[in-house]
């Protein structure tokens, strides 16, 4: 089968560490399936993987890919929960497993023609959704999903700031946010990004560290160092900044009297759990609101797609077709 793989890793040219091309059938362990895989998402942690981030060297080469959407051993429509852990070990959260894996970091991922996957990781796809749309939703949706609802926890109306709009999970952020009734800001360097996030239903959209109206409720953060000083001062006391990805680096200097004085919640975010996923194809259901697809490249060219987000001109995201 055709397949994108991380042949090892390269922290200055990381394309050179993908190699496209056949790649031997899965592998399948009992109690695992098979999915047919019709679309699969790109993300951040596919770039890493071959910067040679969260993967150890014994482990490659290794098909890359976390999202996905295909179809199982009966033909029927999924979508791959990427976690492989037990809930039992997380106190009911497979992502607080001490020996949690996701696709692509010990297991090959979606990155091919097929995947294998423990069989619980199956859950249907909702029948009005594409496969490039349902292929966005077991990563990046699903991590804005649990920073929104789970960790966050606001009442409707209340002031969300965005911060690095474009990517996959801050246009989940966004549209979600709004669906559900609460005052977006977002912030972006680039004047086409703002707009677009206009149209996405953000109250406003401002240029990094930009002096707020007003102090927000919560913070979305997934930009890190480049933002974290101006996250910290936009929230009010008493408020909450979710982080859930340092894609400008994860060493910022801390203002530990701003987050103690003003008694904010720093609270760290991963994915989500599998019911979480079950709920977030319910709230697209119910609100209508869909994943934004930026672009759609067959998996042949997989490379042009992961250049493509590194570059970081990308609104909503790159998703992979077989």
């Amino acid at each position: 089968m055709f397949a994108a793989v991380a042949r090892r890793t390269d922290p200055a040219d990381p394309l050179a560490a993908l190699a496209l091309g056949e790649w031997p059938e899965p592998h399948v362990p009992d109690g695992w399936t098979v999915v047919t895989v019709k679309a699969a998402g790109v993300n951040h942690h596919d770039l890493w993987t071959l910067r040679g981030v969260g993967v150890v060297p014994e482990r490659l080469p290794i098909v890359l890919g976390v999202e996905a959407a295909g179809l199982d051993e009966d033909g029927r429509e999924v979508v791959v929960y990427p976690v492989v852990g037990d809930p039992g070990a997380g106190h009911g959260d497979e992502t607080l497993d001490p020996g949690m894996r996701l696709l692509s970091q010990e297991y090959d991922g979606t990155f091919a023609e097929r995947v294998a996957v423990p069989a619980r990781n199956l859950v249907p796809k909702p029948a009005g959704m594409t496969f490039e749309q349902a292929a966005c939703l077991p990563g990046a949706w699903l991590t804005a999903y649990r920073m929104l609802f789970g960790k966050a926890a606001l009442p409707p109306g209340s002031t969300v700031l965005v911060q690095g709009v474009g990517g996959g999970v801050s246009t989940a952020l966004i549209m979600m946010a709004v669906a559900a009734g609460h005052r977006v800001w977002a912030t972006s360097r680039s004047p086409r990004k703002r707009e677009l996030a206009r149209s996405l239903g953000v109250d406003e959209a401002y240029p990094p560290g930009a002096r707020l109206p007003e102090r927000v409720d919560a913070v979305m953060e997934t930009v890190g160092a480049a933002t974290w000083d101006h996250s910290v001062n936009a929230v009010r006391p008493g408020g909450v900044v979710v982080v859930a990805g340092a894609t400008t680096g994860a060493r910022p200097v801390i203002n530990l009297s701003r987050v103690f004085y003003r008694q904010i919640g720093v609270i760290g975010s991963t994915l989500g759990t599998r019911d979480e996923l079950v709920a977030l194809l319910r709230f697209c259901d119910r609100t209508g609101v869909l994943p934004l697809v930026h672009q759609v490249l067959p998996l042949t060219d997989a490379a042009a797609g992961i250049a493509a987000l590194a570059s970081g001109d990308v609104f909503g995201k790159i998703v992979l077709t077989t």
